[in-house]
């Protein structure tokens, strides 16, 4: 099968996913209440592709996608198959290609060539240099480029390592996803931290609190002597509360992560985890959540503090699994304090499933592995320099003196 033929029966599975989206009555009262969301329903067909493709990718119906709906009515396809299992990424465009682009991702720091389903003439106005979000699969050995949402200039580099980072953090397998060289990188780097990690402190866990796990983390990273005999637990009374430095959103995990656990004022208990196989885990109310199972009168806010360690995504199976093997009262308390019947196999699986389902590696392992992570945090901490005081009579047009290469009026002369 020639590459025409590729594409024609690519487009082709498209319009009869979106002849589904009208078809289907589930899938088509969900389709036109999120038009009516978005204040999309008087639309032009050029904007309908747009809104259409992140439609079927990422929208979910009773937790199935509208892939997996539209596999469930139609039967299996290999292009199905393969959008189900596509990307979507930040790429630095490396190339304009005749048929398509060549583009590294920023995140999983691979370089793919991919072809375009469209016209190359479709693209007029993006360049190399430029960053695009964009979501590709592969098919027989092919990449393709499905939709690109956005682009960034080059001089918005900082912006698209931010976005590859906060991709990252909400979801780690990013970093190895499509790319087993650098998951073997991972694993690497993961045991031979975890021996670092056992010969430093003789031990996987250490509870501490807010206020010292910053430096242990920092220390132990730095390859310093690290001396825990004051920066034990000391916390009685035990609580649980939000903490909204804890918080990862777009606008402020980056600058929230500079501050550390120590930036909040309120005490509160962390432990500091190595696991073996998935890397290093700061996990916050650790010692709160175990003495819930030792006696939960001892902690205020017993059931949210059950349900943070239920529902965070951060927080991985293996922690349960930690606790759960400790205290043999583990489901026997969960279920009088959140009134439920559960198994501990029937909770992992409500909660954890994508624990269950996939190899995920701790966020604090995926940034340290991650080149994205290390150029933004240079961009962060690398102080921007100052601009010169201009004391010589400049033109408004003239090239401004601090070097920038704009105009003075455009620059150092703006106010």
């Amino acid at each position: 099968m020639t590459v025409i033929d590729k594409i024609k029966g690519i487009n082709d599975v498209v319009k009869e996913i979106f002849e589904f989206t009208q078809s289907n009555e589930k899938v088509k009262a969900d389709f036109d209440e999120y038009l009516a969301t978005i204040g999309a329903r008087n639309i032009s067909l050029n904007q309908m592709e747009k809104i259409f493709l992140p439609y079927i990718f990422e929208r979910r119906i009773e937790n199935k996608s509208i892939l997996e709906m539209f596999k469930e009515e139609k039967g299996s396809q290999d292009i199905i198959e393969s959008f189900i299992k596509a990307q979507a990424s930040i790429f630095e465009i490396k190339k304009i290609l005749k048929n398509g682009f060549e583009l590294y991702n920023l995140i999983n720091e691979k370089t793919y060539t991919v072809l375009s389903l469209t016209k190359m003439t479709n693209f007029r106005g993006i360049y190399a240099g430029q960053y695009i979000t964009a979501r590709i699969f592969e098919l027989d050995g092919d990449y393709y480029v499905i939709e690109i949402s956005s682009v960034l200039s080059h001089s918005q580099k900082e912006e698209a390592y931010r976005y590859a980072v906060m991709k990252l953090v909400h979801s780690p397998r990013m970093l190895y996803f499509d790319n087993s060289e650098k998951e073997e990188e991972i694993k690497k780097t993961i045991s031979e931290m975890y021996q670092k990690f056992i010969k430093t402190f003789d031990t996987d866990i250490i509870l501490t609190t807010n206020k010292h796990a910053d430096d242990i983390i920092g220390a132990f990273n730095e390859g310093e002597e690290v001396d825990l005999s004051d920066k034990g637990c000391d916390i009685t009374d035990f609580k649980f509360f939000h903490v909204k430095e804890l918080d990862n959103n777009y606008s402020n995990f980056l600058e929230n992560s500079m501050g550390g656990f120590s930036s909040h004022n309120e005490i509160y208990d962390v432990a500091v985890i190595f696991d073996e196989k998935n890397g290093l885990y700061a996990i916050p109310f650790y010692k709160t959540f175990c003495t819930i199972f030792e006696d939960k009168t001892k902690v205020e806010n017993a059931k949210n503090c059950i349900e943070y360690f239920l529902t965070n995504d951060s927080i991985p199976n293996i922690i349960l699994d930690r606790v759960s093997t400790q205290y043999p009262n583990f489901m026997d308390t969960i279920n009088e304090i959140m009134d439920t019947k559960y198994t501990y196999e029937e909770l992992i699986n409500k909660y954890k499933s994508d624990y269950l389902n996939n190899r995920i590696y701790s966020s604090a392992t995926i940034l340290f592995c991650s080149k994205a992570f290390s150029e933004i945090f240079d961009f962060i901490t690398e102080p921007q320099p100052e601009k010169p005081v201009i004391t010589q009579k400049v033109g408004r047009n003239d090239p401004c003196p601090c070097g920038s290469g704009k105009k003075f009026k455009n620059c150092c002369g703006k106010a």
